[in-house]
């Protein structure tokens, strides 16, 4: 039967035929659109995203995109605070926003025939956000609060923060999105509306429609409710400072009473995905799936059910980065093994597969299951807006989405070994171990 399934899904083609009409264009003010079609069943997906994300951020004010983002739903000069959400919900549909590194995105799940309405809210906030002295304190605390529940009350998080931060010596990838706390409890009006009046425009904004939409209709509408709004002639170059070539490898103990499993990590810099020129990307998507994706992946195989030294193990690449991201790997160790033994055993590993390669079968399945789970991802609009919206907000195109699929086929064997020999360099690497305080290496 997994045959069968693996036969089926290569016959299938790379895109139905309702997934690909998606039809791009831009407003006289700069602002991008693209139309993703869809017409099943009669909802959209309205997403705008800003090509500002935390790392974008002034020193000394971390944590102000994601601030921004809270403050964005307070009120504007036509609506109030809590209003556009209350609108939202109304009319059946739901909202929400969120933060990275390289963008602020927000977005409404919403009936087709609401689209007017939605749109003209999100553009109102784009230029007439008003923000209250109690909006101010308030949301601050709901920042800091966040903070507590998914930074301060987790060891691992914690570590992960230091890793970061021992990763980037120079770019603001190594601040948290969130921000540092000390930093956080600094944030005040001014610097939120520095940060909306420097990026929040149209010429630094992509609007994503996905679902039952018409690409005539959505460019009226656009131009309608998006299109009066004026560009920013001093919208910033989108440079940022850049990692020196790092030298020698980075090591960190972090050590924690609430650790209930110690385990070690390790990330190695890597390149992100370019556009017209994914192909080393694609390499080091499918190196990670063969080291650390599932059970008969090569981490999985060799450490947990062979020498019996890790209860879980893990591989992670995202290649959807505007700079160098990294590539990350993870060790848990089995009862009785130290983590100095758990790492001596991936080096192993990872060096016997530096000699051997990757099994051909094994790597034929990754690539029918990920052409698979491309396929099935079509099915939800609101993934496909994410996936078009986080791309163009990192510097690739619609052109470099749609190709993704075939360059990920595409990609031999030779292609993975490259990358894998140019990426494990102890020297670019940040190794890391989490444990309690009575742990001894």
């Amino acid at each position: 039967m997994r045959h069968l399934i693996a036969a089926l899904v290569l016959m299938m083609p790379l895109a139905p035929a309702w997934a690909g009409q998606v039809t791009s264009f831009t407003l006289d003010n700069g602002m991008e659109v693209v139309v993703i079609e869809d017409h099943r069943a009669p909802a959209v997906t309205q997403m705008v995203w800003y090509r500002a994300g935390s790392a974008d951020e002034a020193a000394g004010v971390s944590g102000v995109a994601h601030y921004l983002e809270h403050l964005l739903f307070k009120g504007t000069d036509t609506l109030e605070p809590g209003e556009f959400s209350a609108t939202v919900a109304r009319n059946g549909g739901n909202d929400n926003a969120f933060t990275s590194y390289d963008y602020t995105a927000y977005f409404q799940r919403i009936a087709a025939d609401r689209l007017d309405l939605v749109m003209g809210m999100e553009a109102d906030r784009m230029v007439n956000l008003r923000l209250r002295d109690e909006d101010i304190a308030t949301e601050r605390d709901v920042i800091l609060e966040e903070r507590n529940q998914r930074v301060e009350n987790s060891p691992a998080a914690l570590f992960r923060e230091q890793m970061g931060a021992a990763q980037y010596l120079n770019h603001p990838y190594g601040v948290p999105i969130i921000g540092w706390r000390h930093e956080m409890e600094r944030l005040d009006r001014e610097a939120a509306l520095e940060f909306y009046r420097q990026y929040y425009a149209p010429n630094n904004a992509i609007l994503i429609v996905a679902g039952d939409a018409d690409p005539d209709e959505v460019r009226a509408l656009a131009e309608k409710h998006y299109g009066p709004i004026p560009a920013n002639p001093d919208l910033p170059e989108r440079t940022r400072p850049q990692e020196p070539p790092q030298l020698a490898e980075r090591r960190l103990s972090f050590s924690d009473p609430r650790v209930s499993q110690p385990y070690l990590a390790r990330s190695y810099l890597a390149p992100e995905r370019d556009s017209g020129a994914q192909q080393e990307a694609a390499a080091l998507t499918l190196l990670a799936a063969l080291l650390g994706n599932g059970q008969t992946s090569v981490l999985n195989e060799t450490l947990q059910f062979e020498r019996r030294v890790a209860v879980q193990v893990g591989a992670w690449y995202s290649g959807m980065s505007l700079d160098d991201t990294s590539f990350d790997l993870v060790v848990v160790p089995a009862p009785g093994v130290t983590l100095d033994e758990a790492e001596a055993a991936l080096d192993d590993v990872l060096a016997g597969f530096l000699e051997s390669g990757p099994d051909p079968e094994h790597l034929e399945r990754i690539k029918t299951r990920l052409r698979a789970q491309d396929i099935y991802e079509r099915d939800d609009v609101s993934a496909l807006a994410r996936r078009y919206g986080q791309a163009l907000t990192q510097g690739l195109t619609v052109a470099d989405v749609q190709a993704w699929p075939a360059i990920l086929q595409e990609t031999t064997a030779d292609q993975i070994m490259a990358a894998a020999r140019d990426l494990f360099d102890r020297r670019k690497a940040v190794t890391g171990h989490l444990m309690t305080p009575e742990v001894t290496q």
